[in-house]
């Protein structure tokens, strides 16, 4: 990634941080569905205005991958999100407060992924048998996952922020409406607030160590890995918002994302094969069969979740 690319995107990422927490977020209310829905057309729009600008800057390929990229990292941030719910009612976070820690949380993933991804790239340019390593991790992973099933518990209590920031941080015990730091008696506190975005934060490292690996299975162009990495998590707070209250209806979506992280750990592992071995396959049909695959698996899964929903509700 060229450093003009890289500064020039890095401006329109801060700007339009600064447009949602200037214009969208000005005062502390809760977010109603109706702004979530908004918000999520917004950001789904931006996010695909910027694929057509990959597709004529860059070429085809690179379009196809930026939007294969993109649609990944939605699919995994919807079941993220139920993590993100637990940790809010576990400490019973209000409503209206809950877009302030995602904003910043939000922030704090971009640049947590900028350094994995640059990392990852730089790895694999150096090193090309890492390649194997994360096809194969993200081949356990999507096995992990689908014998996994139903189970969604988190044990906050043992997270080793959560004891760390409880044994050494000066902190409140109550909130402080949507304030991180109080003062109190003369003295720096932080407040609950303060506890819970770090535990986002915390969480969503270990989202970046499936979906990164994920997205350079797709494609090894930094650029694109990066770009539509971010582009997903811009528009994560408003997702959460408006998938919420529906989020265990997706009773077959960690399925189809286990059958996902699986195909594309075997695509890292026989990628040489394919493209350079006997199949000679070319790099644009690899890229949109990857594409066909995940749009089909999602749909297959949606499709079948609202039957289950169905089925259940008339019994």
């Amino acid at each position: 990634m060229d450093l003009t690319s890289f500064g020039l995107f890095t401006l329109f990422v801060i700007f339009l941080i600064w447009l949602d927490m200037g214009l969208f977020q000005r005062d502390q209310h809760e977010v109603t569905l109706r702004q979530a829905a908004i918000m999520s057309i917004f950001w789904v729009s931006i996010a695909l205005a910027f694929n057509v600008f990959i597709f004529i800057t860059r070429g085809r390929t690179a379009g196809i991958e930026f939007f294969t990229g993109w649609l990944l990292e939605k699919s995994l941030s919807v079941d993220n999100l139920f993590v993100f719910l637990v940790v809010f009612s576990f400490f019973k976070v209000d409503h209206k407060y809950r877009r302030r820690v995602l904003t910043w949380g939000v922030i704090g993933a971009i640049v947590l992924r900028f350094i994995f991804i640059a990392l990852g790239v730089e790895i694999i340019s150096r090193f090309h048998f890492v390649i194997y390593l994360f096809g194969a991790f993200l081949l356990y992973t999507g096995i992990k996952l689908a014998r996994a099933g139903d189970e969604n518990e988190m044990n906050i209590e043992s997270n080793p922020i959560v004891k760390f920031a409880k044994r050494f941080i000066p902190m409140t015990d109550e909130y402080h409406e949507e304030k991180f730091f109080v003062k109190q008696n003369g003295k720096r506190l932080a407040t609950p607030l303060l506890l819970v975005l770090l535990v986002i934060e915390s969480t969503d490292v270990l989202f970046a160590v499936d979906s990164i690996p994920a997205i350079i299975g797709i494609t090894r162009d930094t650029f694109v890995v990066f770009t539509s990495n971010i582009m997903a998590i811009l528009g994560l707070r408003a997702l959460y918002f408006l998938l919420a209250g529906v989020m265990d209806k997706f009773h077959y979506l960690k399925y189809a994302l286990a059958i996902i992280l699986s195909f594309i750990g075997l695509k890292m592992l026989t990628e040489d094969w394919l493209l350079e071995g006997i199949f000679h396959i070319h790099k644009e049909q690899l890229a949109i069969f990857t594409l066909g695959f995940i749009l089909v698996t999602l749909t297959v899964s949606i499709v079948l979740s609202l039957m289950r929903n169905k089925k259940a509700h008339t019994h």
